[in-house]
C-alpha cells in the first residue's frame, strides 16, 4: 500500500503531459504553427516553378486550346491568372513596362504620419497592347513589383486607324 501511495504522489508532482492538456498552446502547434516549417517552400530552390493554373481560362490556355489574346478578348473573358499574359506576351523580350510615377502618400495617425508609396506602371507590347497599374505599398520595389502584377491583368487591346469624323 505505501509503494502504490508513493508512487501515485510522485505522478501528481510532474507536470501534465500533453494527452493530459497541459500547456499545448505555448510553443505547440496549435493556431501558430510550426516556425521552423514557416519559409520551407522558398528554401528549397529559388528556380522559376511550374506554373498550376487556377482558374478554368488558366487550363485552358496551358493545354493550348486557346492560341492568342484576341480569343480571350473576343469572348470578354476575364484575365486573373498573370501567367496567362506571360504565356503569351514573354516579359522580357515582348512586354516591356515602364515606372509613369512613384509618389509618397501619407496618412494621418496619432504617432504621426504614416507614409506609403504609390506606383504607377504602364505595360505594353510595341504592336496594341496596353495595361496600367496602380499599386500602393510601404516600399518602393514592392509598390513596383505589384503594379506590374496589375498592369499585366489589365491588358487591354488598342484600336488603330481611321474611325471616322463624327
Amino acid at each position: 500500500k505505501t509503494s502504490d501511495i508513493m508512487a501515485e504522489n510522485n505522478n501528481k508532482d510532474q507536470a501534465p503531459k500533453k494527452e493530459e492538456g497541459g500547456r499545448r498552446n505555448f510553443g505547440g502547434n496549435k493556431r501558430g504553427g510550426n516556425r521552423n516549417n514557416r519559409n520551407r517552400n522558398n528554401n528549397k530552390n529559388n528556380e522559376k516553378q511550374e506554373w498550376v493554373p487556377v482558374t478554368k481560362l488558366g487550363r485552358l490556355v496551358k493545354a493550348g486550346l486557346v492560341t492568342s489574346l484576341e480569343q480571350i478578348y473576343l469572348f470578354s473573358l476575364p484575365v486573373k491568372e498573370v501567367e496567362i499574359i506571360d504565356h503569351f506576351l514573354p516579359s522580357p523580350s515582348v512586354l516591356k513596362d515602364d515606372v509613369m510615377k512613384i509618389c509618397p502618400v501619407q496618412k494621418q495617425t496619432r504617432a504621426g504620419q504614416r507614409t506609403r508609396f504609390k506606383a504607377f506602371v504602364v505595360v505594353g507590347d510595341n504592336n496594341g497592347h496596353i495595361g496600367l497599374g496602380v499599386k500602393c505599398s510601404k516600399e518602393v520595389a514592392t509598390a513596383i513589383r505589384g503594379a506590374i502584377t496589375i498592369a499585366k491583368l489589365s491588358i487591354i487591346p488598342v484600336r488603330r486607324g481611321y474611325w471616322g469624323n463624327k
